[in-house]
């Protein structure tokens, strides 16, 4: 059984390791965050260039070619330095769906724009009073209007939306109650974006849409299979968040166990006591397990294999473990990881975003145990 990374997915790691090393220290990290936007256009055209937005993309019409499986292990570098910016939702949320289900007219409009850093998407999903990832939970409508529909109603935490030139919105149609998705331009005037307070520090929006136009070929795939067109995109966007988390408690570790070495009480260094080499152990095992649990799912995403049970086995672990790497990260950091200049609290705010995101523990063990016929 072999776990290693290929040689082009090492040579795409160092890659992004050592440009984000240098285009994204924890100073810029900072500054996006408190910045209105989130984010820099000189940055995300960067990225264009270097063909990580497209990466995962067809080459016809633009991308790299490269599956899944390799953009995960983009994914976790942008993890380790908490990058910030819409490459998630532009493409996690937005263009892969596109690429999935669109039209071959759809694929040909939006995708170059986006590949090429021209254009930015995100998906509008959860709303108030949204209980699980269910269609049930669907109340935003779509009313039909002569060659068009007309979107009306409230999303919640929709990712970037301030910044998107075009929203993937799951309403449901009238009067035939199914769900659809529709391809929403982001710059209409019937659309209000407001930025909420996060957790994470990541910029996540309410976006209201007041009798939203929407022509007939905005439809994203058939709007009959559409839930199970967002059920894919769930479970992708899960294991996408798993494999930035892997990144993140990744430096956590390696952040903590230099400390540990430097740090020192009684005339030695704090990592030679008994306790906290066992606390690094523990973090150590945690990071590892995480690691190969999501990239398993990873893998069987990009084989196009069923992985319901192994995406959301991946999720659960990825919340507790992160969770326990943070806690024991604390405890040895002591009070200089709870000060705002230390980095520490950037990875543990987006470790516990990311434990929320697209469902918590609780929703994925009932899939567990579902998949196992109970």
């Amino acid at each position: 059984m072999k776990l290693s990374l290929t040689e082009e997915q090492e040579m795409l790691r160092k890659t992004a390791r050592d440009f984000l090393a240098d285009k994204c220290p924890r100073a810029f990290v900072r500054q996006m965050e408190e910045s209105e936007k989130g984010y820099s256009r000189e940055l995300w055209q960067e990225m264009a260039e270097l063909g990580w937005i497209g990466l995962a993309f067809p080459e016809r019409y633009g991308g790299g070619g490269m599956s899944f499986l390799d953009l995960a292990v983009l994914l976790e570098e942008m993890g380790r330095t908490c990058l910030p910016g819409p490459f998630f939702s532009a493409v996690v949320l937005g263009g892969l769906p596109i690429l999935d289900v669109g039209s071959e007219e759809q694929k040909q409009e939006y995708l170059p724009k986006l590949i090429h850093g021209e254009r930015r998407f995100t998906l509008a999903l959860t709303e108030p009073g949204y209980q699980n990832y269910d269609a049930s939970s669907v109340t935003v409508e779509a009313v039909p209007d002569g060659g068009r529909y007309v979107i009306k109603g409230t999303k919640l935490f929709v990712p970037d939306a301030h910044i998107a030139d075009y929203v993937l919105c799951v309403a449901r149609r009238k009067p035939e109650d199914g769900i659809a998705i529709f391809v929403a331009d982001a710059r209409s005037p019937q659309i209000n974006c407001t930025l909420l307070k996060s957790i994470g520090g990541d910029k996540l929006c309410e976006v209201i849409f007041d009798h939203v136009p929407v022509p007939e070929a905005g439809i994203l795939g058939q709007p009959g299979q559409s839930w199970s067109v967002v059920q894919k995109m769930i479970e992708r966007a899960a294991v996408a968040k798993c494999c930035e988390t892997v990144g993140n408690i990744q430096r956590v570790l390696e952040m903590t166990v230099d400390y540990a070495k430097e740090r020192k009480q009684f005339d030695r260094p704090i990592g030679s006591f008994q306790v906290l080499q066992h606390y690094c152990a523990d973090m150590a095992t945690d990071v590892d397990g995480a690691r190969f649990i999501a990239y398993q799912a990873a893998w069987m995403l990009s084989k196009g294999l069923p992985c319901t049970k192994e995406v959301a086995m991946a999720k659960v672990w990825m919340g507790e473990a992160s969770r326990r790497v943070m806690d024991l990260a604390h405890q040895i950091h002591g009070a200089i990881g709870v000060s705002m200049e230390h980095e520490l609290h950037f990875h543990t705010r987006r470790a516990k975003a990311a434990e929320l995101a697209f469902g918590d523990a609780s929703f994925y063990r009932e899939a567990v145990a579902r998949e196992m016929g109970l």
